[in-house]
């Protein structure tokens, strides 16, 4: 049977759950959303196939679902692509938190000079979670002017989610040869890898059994969309890697129902424990969020 938006508050109170931690959804100054959702109605050239966007409405009609749903803390990521922007875009996701009590204060940064001075600021602030994207940003995790960034998110262990596997098309940066290289100098850098790290499964979980305090989220991993089976041993290690598995969905920038994300985690049938811990705890416990 699919897995409706409707039936997920039903599914929390059944595993005794208070409700959802999402750290992957994305909120961003209208300006930007709508450059992003042309992207997808494009099929642009890292898609390369069509993607419609399944929640384009409103902030507040976005916000209005989640909380229908049960979910209970969400983050607000936004992503710089290049320089100069990343402070435009903090400080409206810094807004959308302060009017968004329920919404994680989310941030980005982006390899220029300004980053060593407005990164700890941020920090300083209270910044909860930050993103960056190595494919669109086209940029080295490893860029030397990320050093001093990955040294202070190092020091006060601020989240990072950080999009730098190979999916849904490689870039000039992708991969985990980067990721790799900053942990070697930052091992106790607080990353959640995005989309499990796609393709890149099996080498980002890798890393995350090497160094602890590296998570990875589920954000578009083994939907229906992508019609490939799950990797061989990758549910197993998943299991054994139960407390540093993020609950993560892209949304509103999906093609399919938000609870599908649900469903297909459910399918690996790793057990009521490991879901709660996906879907509730492990959040919880990484951003404070009470029950």
């Amino acid at each position: 049977m699919t897995l409706e938006d409707s039936d997920l508050p039903a599914l929390i109170e059944d595993l005794g759950l208070p409700g959802i931690v999402d750290v992957h959804a994305h909120f961003m100054p209208p300006q930007i959303l709508a450059k992003v959702w042309a992207y997808f109605d494009s099929a642009g050239p890292l898609l390369g196939r069509p993607w419609p966007i399944a929640y384009r409405t409103s902030d507040d009609d976005r916000v209005a679902r989640l909380r229908s749903m049960g979910v209970r803390r969400f983050s607000a990521l936004s992503y710089a692509h290049r320089p100069g922007v990343a402070g435009f875009m903090n400080d409206w996701t810094r807004d959308f938190a302060e009017r968004t009590p329920d919404a994680l204060w989310s941030a980005t940064f982006y390899p220029e000079p300004d980053a060593a001075t407005y990164v700890p600021q941020l920090v300083a602030d209270g910044v909860e979670i930050f993103k960056v994207h190595v494919q669109v940003g086209d940029f080295a995790p490893n860029d030397p002017l990320l050093e001093p960034v990955w040294a202070t998110l190092a020091e006060s262990g601020t989240p990072v989610v950080l999009h730098a596997g190979s999916g849904p098309a490689p870039g000039r940066h992708t991969g985990p040869a980067g990721v790799a290289d900053v942990l070697s100098r930052h091992p106790d850098l607080a990353l959640v890898i995005a989309h499990l790290g796609m393709p890149e499964m099996d080498e980002f979980l890798d890393l995350a059994e090497r160094h602890d305090n590296v998570r990875l989220d589920t954000t578009m991993a083994f939907v229906d969309f992508w019609g490939q089976p799950v990797p061989d041993g990758v549910p197993q290690r998943l299991l054994d890697l139960q407390e540093r598995i993020l609950f993560g969905t892209d949304f509103p920038n999906i093609p399919y129902a938000y609870a599908h994300q649900v469903e297909v985690l459910q399918r690996l049938a790793l057990g009521d424990d490991w879901m709660r811990s996906v879907l509730w705890h492990n959040g919880a416990e990484l951003f404070g969020v009470d029950a």
